[in-house]
């Protein structure tokens, strides 16, 4: 269900219109306070300047009545461009849910597309033989040869989740790597060819029980991220194919870490390699050649880090140096898109410089909202263009450079039947090559204060206009003049703030610099305000039922369950954390956790277990004792914890015994004439 604001035209100056638009790019990307307004008159994104349009390619369910998830997009050439996603029968689950690849073409540049049709079909369990799915597209043009492919994963009984170790295709509990090619430009494809041997490293051994014995370095389960792939253009490694691959991967320490690596041809792909393992949290992650010929990997961040993960390699995607969170790329851990704007671009030039990203703009929380595009004129360094797509429901999205100055954008509007695919030109994004920067600083609730912005000029013109903060609105300045800065140049400027009273806490604000041609620029900047410190009242209460231990003791395995009451005392919106417990199960990490907590509220949480050892049972008894930290939400790093210890329940009888001894100290008295 798409959440689209009512918006009507607004009687504003074209500058104007356009800083409303920024605010809505914004306003979920920024961890805005509850007490924060924020203006949400979004003009509709078919505003000028540029050109705009969006169509659904997924409305026909077919008679399979299908759920469809996860887009990918290319472009070959000469107006023809494939689309791709998962047709999932019964539900929307990922694999093994037997899913099958559907795709539409077109070749009018978008346009007007073809029929849905199944280009690598899963099957449902039969008498014919057991299930099988193939799920997440991705495709890779090779340009050289005109070949392009969709890799995918061939799922049997197990998913990412459930997937053992080893690469041996014919095991079902292995979940398995494909690859599919067509040489016509999608009119027909090839049957699935199996890669596992190459993505999945597999280099234990079996044991005398026949059982396999991963080592380091061992892939547990992987899968091609979905979207699109690319083949570099510049220097040594030029028409090198390349697609990106998450994995859950064997450390030497005995865990698992979910990390990102290319697998690569170097032969148009006739044969695949796979790349060095890079991170730790990441998750499905796509790659763009810088002007230089680096790749700069751009991922999800699985440990819900709300920023994307960013990775350099120098050696044509082989491997990568260290990972890094973009703080100007917020997101809600959800798959995005990174390509370069002007793929034909001279190396090293402006054009080649410029790229263009795609997500849910919003790090303020896991809410898929916020579709918009990023643009960045410097190989990513800064991202200071930014322009709204939808402000509603907005999961994954694969972008595509199209024919005529198009770009493509194909993204989920839900999980069952809105794919859309939108178009616009560079004009639409009315973006400047300014990129904005402040430190971050201090101020106090209801004073005011002056923030230094720099402006550096990436463009090849001199540039003035105004600045200002265009969101929280309640911070409302009058715009600053930016005076001329020259190509190559930079200036500050010294922005005049309205703290408002009664906030505390890490405050986020968007500012904009308009230039004179109402083209805009943006960023975030962070100011702190003095926090006060939230407080907790913690209780638990034992769940289970009554027992009388000296007839029914309790036994090693035995569950007692618990109910904690969480109780802030604090007036303003709170986080509540789970630090440490003795239970076994139902309160770490995250079971009681609350995120934004009203002012003095309370809530139950009813999960926490413990399942008693031997240990405790020859003590005697067991004590519950946790710790939780709250915050502000305002400035969630500044925590307080609170501790708790519990009532002892018995667990057996001859626990608890004394003897009571002594003498009276009234020797002689007659308690009956003197009681």
């Amino acid at each position: 269900m798409s959440l689209l604001l009512a918006q009507r035209p607004l009687p504003v100056r074209r500058a104007s219109r356009w800083r409303l638009v920024l605010a809505a790019a914004v306003v979920a990307g920024v961890a805005l306070p509850p007490t924060t307004s924020v203006a949400l008159a979004v003009p509709a994104p078919t505003d000028p300047p540029g050109t705009f349009s969006s169509v659904n390619l997924a409305a026909d369910r077919t008679a399979d009545n299908f759920f469809y998830r996860i887009p990918a997009l290319a472009h070959l050439g000469n107006g023809v461009v494939l689309a791709s996603w998962d047709a999932r029968p019964g539900s929307a689950a990922d694999a093994p849910n037997p899913n099958s690849i559907m795709e539409r073409r077109s070749t009018d540049n978008g346009r007007t597309w073809g029929p849905a049709r199944i280009v690598a079909a899963g099957k449902q369990a039969h008498a014919s033989g057991p299930r099988f799915g193939y799920s997440d597209p991705s495709y890779v043009v090779d340009r050289e040869t005109g070949t392009v492919f969709n890799f995918f994963v061939y799922s049997k009984d197990q998913g990412f989740f459930g997937s053992a170790y080893g690469n041996d295709d014919e095991n079902r509990q292995v979940i398995s790597s494909a690859v599919i090619s067509s040489t016509d430009g999608g009119l027909t494809w090839s049957e699935p060819r199996l890669i596992t041997d190459v993505t999945k490293t597999a280099a234990g051994s079996v044991d005398a029980q026949g059982v396999y014995q991963p080592i380091a370095g061992d892939v547990r389960a992987n899968f091609a991220t979905s979207g699109e792939g690319i083949q570099l253009r510049y220097g040594q490694y030029a028409g090198r194919l390349i697609q990106q691959y998450a994995g859950s991967i064997l450390q030497p320490d005995g865990t698992t870490r979910i990390q990102a690596y290319s697998v690569y041809s170097d032969d148009n792909g006739t044969t695949w390699q796979k790349g060095v393992p890079v991170g730790t949290g990441m998750d499905e992650n796509k790659v763009v050649e810088l002007s230089d010929g680096r790749v700069m990997m751009n991922s999800r961040d699985s440990d819900n880090g709300r920023q994307r993960k960013v990775a350099i390699s120098t050696d044509g995607g082989r491997s990568y140096g260290p990972v890094t969170r973009d703080a100007e790329l917020p997101d809600p851990t959800n798959n995005a898109s990174i390509i370069r704007m002007h793929p034909d671009a001279p190396a090293g030039s402006a054009e080649a410089r410029k790229l263009l990203f795609t997500n849910s703009n919003n790090g303020a929380n896991g809410n898929r909202v916020n579709g918009a595009v990023r643009v960045s004129c410097d190989d990513g360094a800064t991202w200071p263009g930014l322009r709204t797509i939808d402000p509603g429901f907005f999961a994954y999205s694969s972008a595509t450079v199209l024919d005529g100055g198009l770009f493509g954008v194909l993204w989920e509007r839900n999980y069952t039947n809105d794919m859309q695919f939108t178009t616009f030109d560079e004009k639409w994004i009315n973006y400047l090559c300014a990129p904005l920067s402040a430190q971050p600083m201090t101020a106090e609730a209801g004073q005011p204060a002056t923030l230094p912005v720099t402006i550096a000029n990436q463009e090849s013109a001199t540039l003035s206009g105004s600045l200002e903060v265009i969101s929280p609105a309640d911070w409302t300045t009058t715009p600053t003049a930016v005076p001329a800065i020259q190509p190559g140049g930079s200036t500050v400027v010294d922005l005049a703030l309205n703290v408002p009273a009664g906030l505390q806490g890490q405050q986020r604000l968007q500012l904009a610099f308009t230039a004179a041609d109402g083209r805009v620029s943006q960023t975030t900047a962070v100011v702190d305000l003095p926090v006060a410190s939230a407080g907790l009242t913690l209780t638990s209460t034992l769940t289970s039922a009554a027992r009388d231990v000296t007839v029914n003791p309790y036994t090693a395995g035995d569950v007692l369950s618990y109910t904690i009451r969480v109780t802030s005392t604090s007036g303003f919106p709170t986080l509540v954390t789970p630090l440490s417990a003795n239970f076994t199960s139902g309160f770490l990490p995250t079971a009681c956790r609350w995120n934004n907590l009203p002012a003095f509220g309370a809530y139950n949480c009813t999960t926490p277990r413990v399942t008693l050892t031997q240990e405790d049972i020859d003590r005697g008894w067991f004590v519950p004792e946790f710790a939780m930290t709250t915050a502000p939400m305002s400035s969630t790093s500044s925590t307080t914890t609170f501790s708790h210890r519990g009532a002892a329940v018995a667990l057996r009888d001859g626990v608890l015994s004394a003897t009571i001894g002594g003498t009276r100290g009234d020797d002689g008295r007659d308690v009956v004439t003197g009681p």
